[in-house]
């Protein structure tokens, strides 16, 4: 909203307010932002909750210091959530189609989220919402995103075009407003003159780590429809759209188990995917590290930005010893907007990597429930490979103190962060 105000104020000549112009400037506001937001109105939103009596409810489990968390209130994901939203509604341009769809899959999730907190705490039912309806809601959010970025006009990725013009020719070639031009040497020692034209188009590309020419189309995996593939292309683009968030939120869901664990290591991934968002929409960075442009995505670094300022803001709460927990409310909404900003800035395919600490949460689990499943129709006892999944309860249980395994599992967090970052020029 500021920004057309400060828009309009510098088409007045106004001195200064040309600076909201600037993604930078607008994204460091969200970020100190979201940050007072989280630290004012978290500290009444806790207290609305201890008032409330919307405490946890702790099943023991045998772990150290568990019980002690009795209690304490949680739904915060209400905190992190108007982190995002105020800022990103006050400094991201409302009529970008990346932020209207980061702000719908917010509180699509969010409400999702809500209502089992909900019925956790206020209706005494421990299992919350029932696992069915959680999935079609995130099948449902999942449609809507993969619809609106395969179909809307406004999403559409840079291509280039390259042609060589003998360099005695240079001089009298004309260049239009889509081309660029560079000179370089040929293998018979001849310089050239490449003249490099671009134009916008609809396509389903992904970004393919470690792979010299890094991108791959989904329409490629439609091969045996020859020229029909692209205008099918949606039959793969869309499920993996919805496969991605499924698995990404509740991979974070799964994560939420200790003191500032989800919360941290959030924070890391969506510091991440704004690098990855900002590269990706400046022309400049994307042709010098030869990844695709994506035109009007910059703006989703003010969200990222919002998106971390929320998550270290909601920290100073949630580290060890928690005043607060974010609940499914929380949690839900994280993981959707990591794969729902992943997928818009098309780095989807990285995200095994970049989640990884959600990935190992998620395998521990299957893991366990597996191999206890195997062993018991084999054996006619159930084994365990865990002490307890999910991972970090494995640790727990090797007394290994809370607040050192949440620092440990936010360092290799930051290693898997930056491995995912490098895969742009390793390749």
């Amino acid at each position: 909203m500021l920004y057309y105000l400060f828009q309009y104020l510098h088409s007045l000549k106004i001195p200064g307010t040309g600076v909201f112009q600037y993604i930078s400037f607008r994204t460091g506001m969200a970020v100190i932002l979201s940050l007072i937001i989280s630290a004012i109105i978290g500290k009444k939103i806790i207290e609305i909750l201890r008032k409330k009596q919307v405490g946890e409810t702790i099943r023991d489990l045998g772990l150290e210091g568990q019980m002690s968390k009795q209690g304490t209130p949680t739904m915060g994901g209400l905190i992190i959530l108007a982190a995002i939203l105020i800022p990103t509604l006050l400094f991201a341009r409302l009529d970008n189609i990346y932020i209207i769809l980061m702000i719908i899959s917010t509180i699509w999730l969010g409400v999702i989220g809500f209502l089992d907190d909900y019925i956790k705490v206020f209706k005494k039912n421990k299992k919350g919402l029932a696992g069915k309806f959680k999935v079609i809601g995130q099948i449902g959010i999942g449609l809507i995103v993969g619809i609106t970025l395969y179909f809307h006009d406004d999403v559409r990725v840079r291509v280039y075009e390259s042609s060589a013009i003998p360099i005695h020719k240079a001089q009298t070639a004309q260049l239009e407003d889509n081309t660029t031009e560079r000179l370089s040497v040929n293998e018979d020692g001849i310089i050239e003159r490449h003249v490099v034209s671009h134009h916008d188009e609809k396509s389903t590309q992904t970004t393919l780590p470690f792979i010299k020419n890094h991108e791959l189309d989904y329409s490629s995996l439609l091969w045996f429809m020859g020229e029909d593939a692209k205008k099918y292309a949606w039959i793969i683009f869309i499920p993996i759209v919805i496969l991605v968030i499924t698995a990404v939120s509740n991979g974070a869901n799964m994560t939420d188990g200790l003191d500032g664990l989800a919360t941290g290591t959030s924070a890391i991934i969506g510091a991440t995917l704004a690098v990855f968002a900002y590269v990706s929409g400046n022309t400049i960075f994307a042709d010098y590290l030869n990844i695709m442009y994506i035109p009007d995505s910059g703006e989703l670094v003010i969200y990222s930005g919002a998106f971390v300022g929320a998550c270290i803001g909601f920290l100073w709460y949630n580290a060890y010893p928690a005043q607060v927990f974010m609940g499914d409310t929380g949690s839900l909404s994280l993981g959707g907007i990591i794969a729902v900003l992943a997928i818009a800035v098309r780095k989807e395919l990285l995200l095994p990597i970049l989640c990884g600490i959600f990935l190992i949460e998620n395998l521990s689990v299957m893991i366990q429930v597996g191999y206890f499943k195997y062993t018991k129709k084999k054996y006619g006892e159930g084994r365990r490979i865990f002490r307890m999944a999910p991972l970090h309860h494995h640790y727990q249980k090797g007394n290994m103190h809370e607040a050192k395994i949440v620092a440990r599992f936010w360092i290799v967090g930051l290693m898997l962060a930056v491995l995912t970052i490098i895969t742009l020029k390793l390749r």
